[in-house]
Parts: structure tokens; C-alpha cells; sequence
């Protein structure tokens, strides 16, 4: 069975209990669901990251990713449009930027 090319978009978002970041990660799964047709968050995963200052600070964050219907070379600019109109909104959500939007190729095989 042939494997076809699949865009995921992953967002890394801090676990923090405030309602902003609680509210940004319902809109997002929302957003994947009624877009995509689904998401998957893994929550309260342990991150690392070195500060300013070289210092290593661990940082707990959640995961919501999806697969998009469209290969990712052939849309680049449509899933670059999408990606920042993401970071606006969290943004404006969070009134900072905490989160990292990623998008990578995966294949499928169903």
C-alpha cells in the first residue's frame, strides 16, 4: 500500500492553570477537530529548554497536534498562512509569546 505525504501542525503550549492558556488549548483542539477532523493533546509532558542566561529550566507543556488532508511541499504557503494566523491568535489569547507552532511531513499508510 502506498504511503501519501501528510501536513502536522504541532503546538507546544505551557501547562499553566490560568484560564487564558486553559481556554487557548479547548480553542485549539476545537480548531483541529472542525478543521481537520481531529487532534490528539498529550498534556502535562516535561520540557527543557536553556534560558537566557544558560541556565537549564524545565518547563512542563501540553501537545495538541493534527494531521492535515494536504501534503506539506505542495501547500507550503497555505499551512505558512494558517501557522501565523495560530500565532496571532495565541497571542492575543495569552498576550505574549509562549507557544512554538511546528509543522513537519508525515506519512500515512492507511
Amino acid at each position: 500500500m502506498p504511503l501519501s505525504k501528510k501536513a502536522r501542525i504541532e503546538v507546544y503550549l505551557p501547562d499553566v492553570s490560568t484560564p487564558a492558556y486553559r481556554d487557548l488549548l479547548d480553542a485549539l483542539e476545537q480548531e483541529f477537530t472542525f478543521t481537520f477532523g481531529g487532534c490528539t493533546t498529550a498534556r502535562g509532558l516535561d520540557g527543557n529548554y536553556l534560558s537566557h542566561r544558560g541556565d537549564r529550566v524545565r518547563d512542563r507543556i501540553h501537545l495538541v497536534y493534527t494531521d492535515t488532508p494536504i501534503a506539506l511541499e505542495q501547500n507550503l504557503t497555505i499551512l505558512e498562512n494558517y501557522v501565523d494566523a495560530l500565532r496571532r491568535a495565541a497571542h492575543d489569547a495569552l498576550e505574549e509569546e509562549t507557544i512554538l507552532i511546528v509543522v513537519v511531513e508525515v506519512l500515512h499508510g492507511a
